[in-house]
């Protein structure tokens, strides 16, 4: 057979792939594979086989060719039919046995993949070493080494920054905390054409800060794109939809509190891309904060339709059920998602919250246990194992485990609220004082209602401190947020009764009182402030006996 119609062969064969007809692809690479015995032909026949799933003969053409031990891109593959196996120690023993210097960089890497293969010169390649990091920390996750796992995904995104599933593997299963992602980001050698990528990944990984931390990454976007040869008009107007981009600013929202505001750009943002996975999982959490039962009742249906064997199908049921708390059926289905995939982290953060609602600590704290180990980077488990502590007044214990999540996430606010509570408790209330007051600074204006708890808590604080006119002014905004907590109306009254202003204390315990009638402190308080007023009024000179 003429060379010429050999080329045409292996046409067929590309052409049989682009259209997804696998079956007629291994059969003409095979018989091209058979006439050449040329390296590339046979790599194409192993690629054929492998799209068409026959991993197990994909791997012994390989295996048997001996070009496997001196070509990369042979050993990849090979590794690839191998991991589709679900065989993680051969997987690695096929990949090879290379180390990481203290840099978390691998060294001795001898790569002459290049003289094999048949490659368009003109085409941008993913570094071949940076996808073999990338399979061997996917080896190691798989066989439950995950310290080993986060270095390999390191030395992947490093040996080549257009390695995105290595960064979406750090992030989405948070093995590394704020600190340690700002590193790694800074130690990312990009090229003079991907500056767009460099403000694009700073987006994806800066997840804990103020909202107008994305609003300055599309600006910087937007100046990157003067240096590509589309107009800066038209390469803002690409990314300004872009879901990828949109899901992350709803994150913040989320993290920011601001749920209505998230809750309206997720549901955009799924009519335009229904099955966009991770702003799904934002939409739910939205959703349940919003108690929107109809909506995750709606999600969780088509889900679980067009899903089924996925965590995250089963997590939109646990949300349903918790959000109209029924939590022992949100348990049994958050279980669920955990086992589909135990590196599902919101699935594991709604299993112990759906016991802490309850009060089963011990089993919530087991939950969160298991959370933490698996999700370093995570500092949710270890605040919510913090707060169970400071449920049964452990504060000491509770104390410790809230810093260690204010080490993992320094920019989360919710994290300040709860060691300024610990320290109200402690009745270290200047310390309590300076929490609170750093967790104001760190929440975007304006204030949102799911922060009038802290302005309360603030309050209470400079009232323990007899610093009643600033104890006031943060009663009254709180009000401006809520009108319907009686923590503010009590403390306010209360606040106003040791001012000796009768009056105004007890307007307010009426307004307490009207919240919750039976509530025995406002109750018994009101009848001291009365008592108080009557005797106020009184000349004290009159003897009336």
């Amino acid at each position: 057979m003429r060379e010429e119609e050999i080329e045409k062969l292996r046409g067929v064969i590309r052409d049989c792939v682009s259209k997804h007809l696998y079956s007629s692809a291994i059969f003409f690479a095979d018989k091209v594979a058979a006439i050449t015995k040329d390296p590339a032909d046979i790599y194409m026949q192993a690629q054929a086989l492998f799209l068409g799933r026959h991993f197990r003969r994909a791997f012994h053409l390989l295996n048997a060719s001996q070009i496997v031990l001196r070509d990369l891109r042979f050993r990849y593959l090979a590794a690839k039919c191998l991991e589709e196996l679900k065989e993680w120690d051969q997987c690695l023993l096929m990949l090879g046995d290379e180390k990481l210097d203290e840099h978390g960089n691998a060294y001795d890497i001898k790569d002459n993949s290049a003289m094999y293969l048949d490659k368009d010169g003109e085409d941008r390649e993913i570094n071949i070493s940076s996808a073999i990091y990338f399979l061997r920390g996917k080896a190691y996750e798989a066989l439950e080494n995950r310290a080993k796992a986060r270095q390999w995904y390191k030395a992947a995104i490093k040996a080549d920054p257009l390695c995105y599933e290595a960064l979406e593997c750090l992030i989405e299963n948070h093995m590394l905390t704020c600190e340690e992602e700002t590193s790694l980001f800074s130690s990312l050698q990009f090229g003079p054409e991907d500056g767009w990528l460099s403000s694009f990944y700073s987006c994806l990984i800066k997840k804990n800060y103020k909202e107008n931390v994305v609003e300055a990454k599309f600006k910087e976007l937007g100046k990157e794109s003067s240096k590509t040869n589309l107009s800066s008009q038209s390469f803002m107007r690409a990314l300004k939809d872009n879901t990828d981009l949109l899901a992350c600013k709803a994150e913040y929202y989320h993290q920011s509190g601001e749920y209505q505001k998230c809750f309206e750009l997720t549901s955009g943002l799924l009519e335009k891309d229904p099955f966009h996975l991770k702003c799904i999982v934002v939409h739910l959490a939205a959703a349940m904060e919003l108690g929107q039962s109809n909506e995750l009742y709606l999600m969780a249906s088509s889900l679980v339709k067009d899903h089924p064997q996925k965590a995250l199908s089963w997590f939109a049921v646990g949300c349903y059920y918790y959000c109209i708390k029924k939590y022992d059926q949100s348990r049994r289905y958050f279980s669920k998602a955990t086992s589909l995939d135990g590196t599902f982290a919101p699935a594991w953060i709604g299993f112990g919250n759906a016991y802490a609602v309850r009060e089963e600590g011990d089993q919530a704290m087991s939950v969160y246990r298991t959370a933490a180990r698996l999700f370093p980077g995570c500092h949710l488990p270890t605040l919510y194992i913090g707060m169970e502590y400071m449920r049964t007044h452990s504060f000491r214990l509770a104390e410790q485990f809230i810093m260690q999540a204010k080490a993992i996430c320094p920019a989360d606010p919710l994290v300040y609220n709860e060691l300024g509570v610990v320290a109200y408790h402690k009745k270290e209330y200047n310390q309590a004082v300076w929490w609170f007051d750093k967790t104001l600074a760190l929440i975007p204006n304006p204030l949102t209602e799911m922060w009038e708890p802290t302005v309360v808590n603030l309050a209470h604080a400079y009232r323990k401190l007899k610093m009643f006119h600033e104890a006031i002014s943060f009663y009254e905004k709180a009000l401006t947020l809520s009108t319907k907590s009686l923590s503010t109306y009590a403390g306010l009254a209360y606040t106003y009764h040791l001012q000796d202003n009768f009056s105004d204390a007890i307007t307010y315990y009426h307004k307490a009182l009207w919240l919750k009638p039976a509530d025995p402190f406002c109750s018994e308080m009101l009848n001291v402030a009365l008592a108080d007023e009557c005797r106020q009024g009184i000349d004290p000179k009159l003897d009336l006996r």
